[in-house]
């Protein structure tokens, strides 16, 4: 009788046991489990977003330090229109300065240079300085060791790009910077600045036209 209790009793514990193991590893796995991410967590940045983050940021000296924060002759917002048709193929590691047609715009801003495509949202950025004739291009994060010299024109209200060496992208900066000249985004004269009234080119309006520009003589 003696030994029936005491199976008895050794029973009981072994079952209370196990559910009370039970109890913890549910409440456990329950307390570890990932909380629902929040909606945006997965989201694609629209090119509006990339936009806005490339106007706010700067750029990384990487292999040469960053120019003095001074106005040059060239700063100001600039746009052209590629008349290439299609779309971008898939790809997970699209070139840089894809071939893309569309607006693209161009921002030089105190030793800083600014790239966006308009409708893919590929965007750029890094150093330049002018010397005579001559602009520098460098600091990008996309060919941080190339160092792109050009000469330029800037006749009304038009800028000219020609290319003395570039080698970024296997020459994709190259090609996208000279084959098309840029239209300047800066009106002609205080008067249409304020009216409004001349012929602005496509592409300037939004956050690009804000940056601060020289005045002219």
């Amino acid at each position: 009788m003696v030994v029936e209790r005491y199976s008895e009793k050794l029973s009981a514990s072994v079952v209370g046991g196990i559910a009370v193991l039970t109890v913890l590893v549910i409440t456990v796995a329950c307390s570890s489990a990932p909380q629902d991410a929040p909606e945006t967590a997965g989201m694609t940045p629209t090119p509006a977003d990339v936009r806005a983050g490339t106007l706010q940021r700067t750029p990384y000296p990487y292999t040469t330090p960053l120019p003095p924060a001074v106005p040059t002759v060239l700063d100001g917002i600039y746009v052209k229109f590629d008349p290439r048709p299609g779309e971008r193929a898939p790809c997970r590691r699209c070139p840089p300065y894809p071939p893309e047609g569309g607006i693209w715009r161009l921002s030089l801003d105190e030793g800083v240079f600014r790239v966006y495509h308009d409708g893919t949202g590929w965007a750029t950025l890094g150093s330049f300085t002018v010397q005579g004739d001559r602009i520098e291009f460098f600091n990008d994060p996309h060919c941080i060791w190339d160092v792109g010299i050009y000469t330029w024109k800037l006749e009304g209200g038009s800028l000219s790009l020609e290319a003395v060496t570039d080698g970024c992208g296997f020459d994709l900066r190259r090609r996208n910077l000279t084959t098309y000249p840029w239209a300047s985004c800066r009106p002609p004269s205080t008067e249409a600045a304020i009216t409004g009234h001349w012929p602005a080119p496509s592409g300037c309006d939004g956050d690009w036209t804000t940056l601060e520009e020289p005045d002219g003589e």
